[in-house]
């Protein structure tokens, strides 16, 4: 017979003196059909997510009565599920203050005011090589930037579509942001967006605007003590730029410590947990991570804001 460990002489103690990290008081606790959404908010677990989505919303809500900067940086999944509106709606509130995007939303927020939809079948499309070679949006994207070659490429389109007479300009984020006056900047990786392989993208306009947008975001980073940044759906792009312009402002003396930083997406990337979450708030400030659909958390994200901000 193989030795075994003799375990009758454990030491035990009792469930009465332990410490436990879930009590009954932070149990959810069922929704009234009759109730308002921040009763619903209210009666999620204080537990993990729960508590953390209640805490966020909290915090983005005392900001803005303290005059503190919100900031979203987004990836173009986000327009592609639907969220446009929502965005808009909070830019119409003053609750955004500023909007970093990477080249992809320009895309797909440009063919939403053109023609009410977007996001071709690739799959269908790259066999025949006719991905991406669609000509109104990148005709009307590279004029944009050209045209207004001495600003970023967000303020750029943004001016460009309020200058147009396009039928969905209510559902465009950069067209809504031009005329609210709120900062949108667009951050492009030369070879990733469809517009790139025209003939008539010209490398060196774009560059220059998007290292402008660079210093634009930037400044709005400058004015982040004691606000909230969001990295919404950008992976790699946003990520990077968060952390570069993070490094810069301190570099040039502004103080950036008391920061609350929150990435959410469906899926967590070593970049935005490294470079929105935790590098930045490591003097101070705290960063958030939650994991979901975009087109059901964000929902639920703005309207705890809400219900926050105007009770």
């Amino acid at each position: 017979m193989y030795d075994f460990l003799d375990n009758k002489k454990i030491k035990q103690y009792s469930l009465y003196d332990r410490e436990s990290k879930v009590s009954i008081k932070d149990f959810g606790k069922p929704f009234n059909e009759n109730g308002s959404f921040k009763e619903f908010i209210e009666s999620l677990p204080d537990i993990l997510a729960g508590k953390d989505l209640k805490e966020v919303a909290k915090i983005i809500a005392d900001a803005k009565r303290s005059s503190k900067k919100f900031i979203i940086g987004m990836g173009a999944h986000v327009i592609k599920v639907g969220l446009s509106p929502l965005i808009i709606d909070l830019m119409e509130r003053g609750i955004i203050d500023g909007i970093a995007m990477n080249g992809a939303c320009t895309i797909h927020d440009t063919e939403i005011a053109i023609v009410g939809h977007t996001s071709e079948d690739v799959a269908k499309e790259i066999s025949s090589g006719t991905f991406g070679m669609v000509k109104e949006t990148s005709d009307f994207i590279i004029k944009s930037v050209k045209d207004n070659n001495d600003i970023g490429c967000g303020e750029a389109i943004g001016k460009a579509l309020s200058e147009s007479s396009f039928p969905f300009l209510d559902k465009s984020i950069l067209y809504r942001a031009y005329k609210l006056k709120v900062p949108v900047t667009v951050h492009i990786a030369i070879g990733t967006d469809i517009i790139h392989m025209h003939p008539d993208f010209d490398g060196g306009v774009f560059g220059f605007a998007t290292h402008r947008d660079f210093l634009v975001f930037s400044k709005l980073v400058s004015q982040l003590e004691g606000g909230v940044y969001l990295n919404l759906g950008s992976s790699v792009i946003l990520p990077e730029v968060f952390l570069k312009a993070v490094s810069l402002v301190r570099n040039l003396g502004y103080s950036l410590k008391e920061i609350t930083t929150i990435n959410m997406d469906f899926i967590q990337h070593y970049r935005p947990l490294t470079n929105v979450v935790k590098r930045p708030t490591l003097d101070g400030g705290r960063g958030y991570s939650f994991t979901g659909h975009h087109e059901i958390m964000f929902p639920l994200l703005c309207s705890a804001i809400k219900s926050y901000l105007y009770a």
